[in-house]
């Protein structure tokens, strides 16, 4: 264990770029990528060596507290990819383009994704696969790269009938195939990286070994390039629980009983003590 966090500390040393993407891919390393929304959690994941930080529209679910990621907006991704920013991390920042901020046209999705820029990110990560790929050449075109993302796609939670699982089926929307298809085609659009959720294990594998960019997976099994999850999932947060992701902490409960006991001692007149008033 203690080899493996050296390991991943001398990977740190110096700050992660997008040409290390490829660089990585090339040399058979893994990439990990955690969520962050705010500067305090941007520095705890950034020092404990994360790859990349994802400032995803997952805020929309995980903070505040929708059902969907859809009402999330630009001045909301703004406001946290700042946040994110602002603490200089070695960690690549990757900016969530929101739902409607970039299937209008070329031009919505250029703009916005320059205020993403502008805002602190480094890289801008948008979902869709074959239908956007002249979105992401457009992007790309202008210098801004870009992380595309396949698979379950939550921004079409209405179209998929829910966040389904998708690839299980040999054709039509949401098939192998098309997965394939999409992975191809945001690649050849200049992708830098692509991640592919909510997929069976062996359809991201063939994705992976399909494509020279890098494959981030959650949801997607072991055969991707790196693998990214909700921050919050990760450390035991939520009251929630998903297949997919693994709790390294349950920090929900602690939290819970920590506050507990804060709320005891101010009823019962032991907080604060005098250790904690100034005289």
């Amino acid at each position: 264990m203690q080899n493996a966090k050296n390991q991943t500390n001398d990977l740190k040393r110096s700050k992660f770029t997008v040409p290390k993407l490829a660089e990585r891919k090339s040399a058979g390393l893994r990439m990990s990528m955690v969520t962050a929304y705010d500067s305090t959690f941007a520095c705890i994941v950034d020092e404990a060596g994360v790859d990349l930080i994802l400032v995803g529209d997952s805020v929309g679910t995980v903070m505040q507290g929708h059902k969907t990621t859809l009402s999330v907006s630009m001045e909301h991704m703004e406001y946290h990819v700042a946040m994110v920013a602002s603490v200089k991390p070695l960690a690549l920042v990757v900016g969530d383009l929101p739902f409607g901020s970039y299937q209008a046209s070329h031009t919505q999705a250029i703009d916005n994704s320059v205020r993403l820029i502008k805002a602190g990110a480094e890289i801008v990560k948008l979902e869709g696969g074959v239908h956007l790929a002249s979105t992401i050449a457009a992007i790309t075109h202008v210098d801004i790269p870009v992380m595309a993302h396949i698979g379950l796609t939550p921004q079409s939670y209405h179209r998929m009938g829910g966040n389904k699982i998708q690839g299980r089926s040999s054709s039509g929307a949401g098939s192998r195939n098309q997965i394939l298809e999409d992975a191809l085609a945001v690649q050849e659009a200049g992708a830098h990286a692509v991640v592919i959720e909510g997929v069976p294990s062996d359809v991201a594998q063939e994705v992976t070994e399909s494509l020279s960019i890098p494959t981030i997976g959650i949801g997607a099994g072991v055969h991707c390039d790196g693998q990214v999850l909700v921050m919050h999932d990760l450390l035991g947060l939520s009251a929630r629980s998903f297949t997919f992701a693994k709790a390294y902490a349950n920090l929900r409960t602690t939290s819970i009983e920590a506050v507990q006991d804060y709320v005891s001692e101010v009823h019962s007149g032991a907080w604060p003590d005098s250790d904690h008033s100034f005289q």
